[in-house]
């Protein structure tokens, strides 16, 4: 038996075809091969098209067929990770209307801020457990505001995720975790948000039917099943954003278990069975993939916008076409604290963790008779490591304290270099997975059809490719304080 996992990421769709006997993957491709863009019409905003991701999905499962390794027939479920907070929208022919305003627009802070302001602190914080701050009921009310004709013929809102559910099933349904990482849902009153939906005069009809994550949310329409070489019928059985579901891929579902990214952004993500929240709403908590009202699962999210994005400018703009690969050995070339520079690197609109301040990405230090590529190349992943720890530390305020933390073998955690002064920097030990999204959305899959007792159950052969544990730290750590006391300085002056 087998389960197809679909992840739609910034960058590009993964699509995993995993045995659900042995939990690995038997067949995985990714479409496209480089980068897909990102619409920028003006400073901080990022969109993208919902139908490129359709297309590109439709790319990635082909490719996974034609690797001739497995039997589509055998295909029992199929499970989907998605980009978070993303806004799209269609009429009642389940057209899209505009372009999806992804999770890295910053166009909706100040709409997000006054509502806070307007709502109240204390009102947001104990029941959505969040500002409004730039998440998707900003970036609607956004519309409503600027594109009052596009406002008017939408039947449905969704997240990406819910988006190609419905371009596979037909249906058009969402869940608690997805309306939570929108900041549409009250955790005291466990329902849409009254006070969400009054202010900014949203008709409650926009909302899809709510469905547990693992769950069906429809099932394949023969007509897309033709030209997708499956069979109709497989039931879309789960469907989570893309770091709840990096969670669940590293079998993270427990309070005190932690998980980390560093794909185009970058994020440390903690279990929790509190209702807490940052007073500052720089963390941000979501119902996890396995939230109950009767056994509380949250998601304590930290997230840097410029991680993987501020590798790929320094590949486009500082190599010679050089691979990812060839820039990690060449990093490794220079010194640990880049004999002298210093990178900030939050040039991917506006930051969460630093109250929504689109700081900007800074070279700080360079000197042009030192510094060679190999010392740009390091103190790129030193500067994202470095706002690993500003964030992490921000946790730790909030009571996370991780004593180890997964993380998958992929992105920016390919290289040695990035892993080793990511657990330097943060004092914390890391465990390295084969794993990746698709993977986890594939066993997500088999938990919500069934195939898996239990969520547990479904990670029974996941076993640590490595594990890092820090040394040297001292010249990192006096990296770390120059590194942010540079920061500060940027954000007195903003």
């Amino acid at each position: 038996m087998l389960l197809l996992g679909i992840d739609i990421g910034t960058s590009s769709v993964k699509v995993s075809i995993v045995d659900a006997v042995t939990q690995q993957s038997v067949a995985s491709a990714q479409y496209p091969d480089e980068e897909s863009p990102i619409i920028a019409l003006k400073p901080g905003w990022a969109e993208q098209s919902p139908d490129m991701w359709w297309q590109q999905a439709q790319q990635a499962l082909a490719l996974c067929h034609a690797t001739g390794t497995y039997n589509a027939d055998d295909i029992a479920a199929i499970g989907i990770a998605y980009q978070m907070h993303g806004l799209v929208l269609v009429d009642k022919q389940q057209k899209v209307l505009r372009n999806s305003i992804i999770w890295c627009d910053s166009r909706a802070v100040e709409i997000g801020d006054k509502a806070f302001d307007v709502i109240g602190h204390d009102k947001c914080l104990s029941h959505l457990l969040n500002s409004p701050g730039n998440f998707t009921a900003s970036k609607l009310a956004w519309v409503k505001e600027n594109e009052p004709k596009i406002y008017a013929q939408i039947d449905k809102i969704m997240l990406p995720g819910d988006f190609i559910t419905m371009k596979l099933t037909g249906d058009i349904t969402t869940s608690v975790s997805a309306l939570s990482e929108g900041i549409f849902f009250d955790f005291k009153t466990n329902q849409v948000s009254k006070d969400i939906v009054d202010y900014f005069g949203f008709d409650e009809g926009l909302f899809p039917v709510i469905n547990p994550v693992f769950s069906p949310h429809g099932y394949l329409l023969a007509s897309v099943a033709e030209k997708l070489k499956l069979k109709a019928g497989i039931p879309v059985s789960y469907k989570s954003g893309d770091q709840p579901n990096n969670a669940l891929s590293l079998n993270v579902l427990n309070p005190g278990e932690v998980a980390a990214t560093a794909g185009t952004s970058g994020v440390i993500y903690g279990v929790s069975d509190q209702l807490a929240y940052d007073k500052q709403s720089r963390v941000n908590t979501f119902a996890h993939v396995n939230y109950a009202t009767d056994e509380k699962r949250l998601g304590v999210l930290l997230c840097i916008n410029g991680t993987g994005s501020m590798y790929r400018w320094a590949k486009n703009s500082f190599g010679a076409n050089p691979s990812y690969q060839q820039m990690n050995n060449e990093a490794a070339k220079a010194p640990v604290g880049s004999d002298g520079l210093r990178v900030l690197p939050f040039g991917n609109g506006a930051e969460r963790m630093l109250n929504n301040k689109q700081v900007g990405a800074h070279l700080h230090g360079i000197d042009l008779n030192l510094h060679t590529q190999a010392h740009l190349f390091r103190a790129v992943q030193e500067g994202i490591a470095c706002s690993f720890r500003y964030g992490l530390d921000i946790m730790r305020e909030n009571g996370m304290n991780p004593t180890i933390i997964r993380a998958g073998k992929n992105n920016l955690f390919l290289s040695d270099l990035f892993a080793q002064t990511f657990v330097n920097v943060t004092g914390v030990p890391v465990e390295l997975y084969k794993n990746d999204g698709s993977v986890g959305a594939a066993l997500g899959a088999g938990i919500g059809a069934g195939i898996f007792a239990s969520p547990e159950a479904a990670f029974e052969h996941m076993h640590p490719v490595q594990l890092i544990v820090p040394t040297n730290t001292e010249s990192i750590q006096a990296v770390y304080q120059e590194w942010k006391t540079l920061l500060n300085k940027q954000l007195l002056n903003n």
